[in-house]
Order: structure tokens, then C-alpha cells, then sequence
């Protein structure tokens, strides 16, 4: 059915002994595009691998494109197409090779799969260079592999972790137009883990937000930025004294130099703020109501879950780290 969801938790728990890495997730992921946003160590691959029956969850129920995530792992598999973060190809292979093999390894007749090798690499925009060994390719050129090689089969739903990272700007604009492509022409879903913000927003219609292995954020984009309404003023003269005002009226504010964005929680939140600029003499030059990005709406999700930061990038831990499984130490993971 159209309308049912591609991924569906109940419960959902995962503990490594006394360390919770997935707590009582009860997700319903809709058709189309989502993100899967997290700071590292907050449960995103525990939560990858559970879902595709790579691990067992402790406790809990779910399903992927209607499989049982507990006894039908290898269907689940069969179905999906994964684009991992890490370097996942043979660099003495040629494109087309490692790409058919890749077909290979799901079960294609061989000459079915260097069919769908060919489609895939042109679909992906490196068709003209699928003879070319691996290990001369660019990092665009191998993301574009990683990718050709997950979508052979053409798959209902595609996982792809950090597709645009490391990616110069044309080769990220290319991977952002081709994922949007796959779920607005070719109607497949894709769960796209990101730490870019903007390339999340631009691809994805939903997001889930995974914070100590528990929900924190899950729906619409644009559903959830209204949670977080602002108003943006920019203020010559008395910036200072305004900013102390408001705030000693109870409103949040966010100021950059003169620039000031104040909590919108009310319907006369403008005719308070207009106040309080007479009352201090401050001269507000222009105002309207702002329009928040992925990025303001997870920094308010993490501002209200106790976390002090200015970007998203100071979640973030190396590339290194970050491939380190959500384990604890003493189990061979890396998981705080």
C-alpha cells in the first residue's frame, strides 16, 4: 500500500549490557525522502544495522518495506540498496566491473547484471568513464560508484550515509539532483544520514532526529520549523539595551551584532518588541518574520535537550570516529 510506511518500530531497544544504544524508538517512516540526523554516538548505525537484521534488537518489534526486522533479514537485504559512508570499493577494479559484481553478490544472472551495470553508471554521470580503474577516480567519481552499486537492482528504498560529504560543490550539486531524481521521478525512497543541513533539506521532505540512542525529533520539515518561529529584527542604536529587555520580558532572544531573532511565541510578539524599542530608545530599521532552515531547527531541538552550540559542526567528531560503532568500548565499539 501506498500510504504505509517504509520503516516501522515499536519499542525498539538495543543494549549492549548496561549501555542503551537504541531506547524504546517507536518511528513510523513514511514513503518518499527522510533524514536521519544524530550527533555521532547518538544511535544511527546501531539503528541502521538493527533494522536491516544485522543485529538482533534486545527488545522491540519492526518492520522495513514490510519485512520482520527479526526473522527476515535476508528479504530486507534483498530490497534495499546501501550506500555507506566508508570506502567500500576494490580500487584495481574498473566501474563496471566492481558495479556488476555488486549485482553479482544480490543473486543477478551475470549477464543481467552488467546490463544494469551500464544503466546504472550512466544514470549516475560517470557512464563515460566505467572502464577506468577505481583507484584513479575522484571522491564525486567513487560516491557516484558507491551509489551505482547500490541501486542495480533498483531497489524500493535506498540508505544512503553522508552521500555529499567530502564532495566539491559540482560534484555535490550532481549527487543532491540525482537522489532528488530517484524519489521524485522514479518514485523509490531513500533514508539519507547527513551531517550537511542543507543538502538534508534540499533532498528530504521528513527527518528523524536520533539523540542518546532515543527519539527527539520525528515529522516534517516544514512541520516542525513552525514549532520554532522567530522574528528577525536588524537594530541601530541601543541593540544592547534592547537584547536585556527582552530578555528580562521572558523572550528568547538570538543576537548576531545587530541583528536579533526573537522567539515568536505569541500573537503580540512584534507590537512587545516595538514596546520595548521605545521604552530603551533602540532604532529597529527593519523586521519580518524569519524563516527558519534545518539547520536553526536542529540547533533549537539540541539547545532544548541541553546542549550549548553554535553549528551543527560542533556535534561533530572526526571521520575517523565517527565510523566507530555505537558500542560500548569494552565491546569493541566506540559509543560513549
Amino acid at each position: 500500500m501506498e500510504d504505509e510506511p517504509i520503516i516501522q518500530t515499536t519499542e525498539l531497544t538495543k543494549a549492549y549490557g548496561p549501555h542503551i544504544a537504541l531506547d524504546n524508538l517507536n518511528l513510523s517512516i513514511p514513503r518518499g525522502a527522510t533524514g536521519l540526523l544524530g550527533q555521532n554516538g547518538a544511535g544511527k548505525s546501531t539503528f541502521l544495522k538493527t533494522i536491516l537484521g544485522l543485529i538482533q534488537a534486545t527488545s522491540g518489534d519492526g518492520s522495513v518495506l514490510g519485512y520482520d526486522i527479526r526473522s527476515q533479514g535476508i528479504e530486507i537485504r534483498q530490497r534495499i540498496g546501501y550506500m555507506p559512508e566508508y570506502d567500500a570499493l576494490n580500487p584495481d577494479m574498473d566501474a563496471i566491473h566492481q558495479v556488476r559484481y555488486s549485482g553479482e553478490l544480490l543473486g543477478m544472472n551475470p549477464v543481467v547484471a552488467m546490463n544494469r551495470a551500464h544503466e546504472a553508471l550512466q544514470f549516475v554521470g560517470i557512464g563515460e568513464q566505467r572502464y577506468r580503474e577505481i583507484g584513479s577516480f575522484s571522491t564525486g567519481m567513487k560516491q557516484a560508484t558507491k551509489l551505482a552499486c547500490a541501486i542495480i537492482h533498483d531497489p524500493d528504498l535506498l540508505i544512503a550515509d553522508e552521500p555529499s560529504n567530502g564532495l566539491d560543490m559540482k560534484a555535490r550539486e550532481f549527487m543532491i539532483s540525482t537522489l532528488n531524481t530517484m524519489v521524485n521521478e522514479a518514485n523509490r525512497s531513500v533514508l539519507m544520514a547527513s551531517h550537511l543541513m542543507d543538502d538534508v533539506e534540499r533532498v528530504c521532505e521528513n527527518i528523524i532526529l536520533l539523540h542518546k540512542g532515543a527519539l527527539a525529533a520525528q515529522g516534517k520539515i516544514e512541520d516542525l520549523k513552525a514549532i520554532d518561529r522567530e522574528i528577525e529584527i536588524h537594530v541601530w542604536g541601543g541593540a544592547t539595551r534592547l537584547e536585556e529587555r527582552l530578555t528580562g520580558q521572558g523572550f528568547r532572544v538570538r543576537r548576531e551584532g545587530r541583528v536579533m531573532r526573537i522567539a515568536h511565541t505569541e500573537d503580540d510578539t512584534t507590537t512587545a518588541i516595538l514596546q520595548a524599542a521605545a521604552e530603551v530608545g533602540a532604532q529597529v530599521r527593519r523586521m519580518h518574520e524569519y524563516e527558519a532552515s534545518l539547520e536553526d531547527l536542529f540547533l533549537a531541538i539540541m539547545d532544548n535537550l541541553g546542549y550549548s552550540v553554535k553549528s551543527s559542526d560542533d556535534l561533530l567528531r572526526s571521520p575517523i570516529e565517527a565510523r566507530r560503532v555505537d558500542a560500548p568500548e569494552s565491546l569493541g565499539g566506540g559509543a560513549s
